[in-house]
C-alpha cells in the first residue's frame, strides 16, 4: 500500500471515528432546561463541551454576558441577533440564587445499590 493510499485511509479512519463518537458524546450530555433558546444554547456551546459544564453554573446577569461574550470570541457560533437571547436564557435559568446542579446518578453508581 502507499504513502498516500494509507494517508487517505487514515484521514477516513478519523472521519468515520468523528461522526460516530461526537454524536454519542452528546447524547450522554443532560438536556438543557425547556425555552425559546434550549435549541440554539445547546447547539452553539455542546460544539466544545457538556452542557453539564452550563448546569453547574450560577452567574449573575453580568457574568452571563461576559461569559456569552468569552465564547463567541473563542469560536462559539452565535448569530448576532440570538446574543441577547443566549444571556436571557442563561441568566433566567442559571441564576446566582439558584439551588446547585445536583448531577443524576451514573449506571455505575445505580449498580452499586
Amino acid at each position: 500500500m502507499s504513502q498516500r493510499s494509507r494517508l487517505v485511509l487514515a484521514v477516513l479512519v478519523l472521519t468515520v471515528l468523528a461522526m460516530t463518537c461526537v454524536p454519542l458524546l452528546r447524547a450522554q450530555s443532560p438536556e438543557l432546561p425547556p425555552g425559546p433558546m434550549q435549541g440554539k444554547v445547546t447547539t452553539a456551546c455542546t460544539e466544545c463541551h457538556e452542557s453539564r459544564i452550563i448546569l453547574q453554573q450560577r452567574l449573575s446577569k453580568a457574568a452571563w454576558t461576559k461569559e456569552v461574550d468569552k465564547m463567541i470570541k473563542w469560536g462559539a457560533v452565535v448569530d448576532a441577533a440570538d446574543r441577547d437571547g443566549f444571556i436571557e436564557y442563561l441568566s433566567t435559568n442559571f441564576p446566582t440564587d439558584k439551588p446547585p446542579y445536583e448531577a443524576g446518578k451514573t449506571s455505575a453508581e445505580k449498580r452499586k445499590k
